[in-house]
């Protein structure tokens, strides 16, 4: 099918320089980008996020309490600044 897109000077520029990245025509790349918009598609730019984690050894205090021993700790903080008076 044959028709006339008015482009805007954006959408333009990045099609020239999907052109020359993929050595492909006007035609091909407008294709494919239209096809990946519609299809919901999107270029990946960057690799997927990966959160980097580590094994860190068993625990060194029972868990199943941490919030009271975190209330504990914090106790233990406020009182010592009371004391240091601040």
């Amino acid at each position: 099918m044959r028709t006339t897109v008015t482009l805007d000077p954006d959408v333009e520029a990045l099609l020239r320089k999907a052109m020359r990245r993929r050595d492909e025509s006007f035609k091909q790349t407008l294709n494919q980008a239209i096809r990946d918009g519609l299809r919901g598609k999107r270029p990946r730019t960057t690799p997927p996020f990966r959160q980097p984690s580590f094994h860190m050894g068993a625990p060194r205090v029972n868990l199943t309490k941490a919030l009271a021993l975190a209330a504990e700790l914090d106790d233990l903080d406020a009182s010592a600044k009371l004391r240091e008076g601040r």
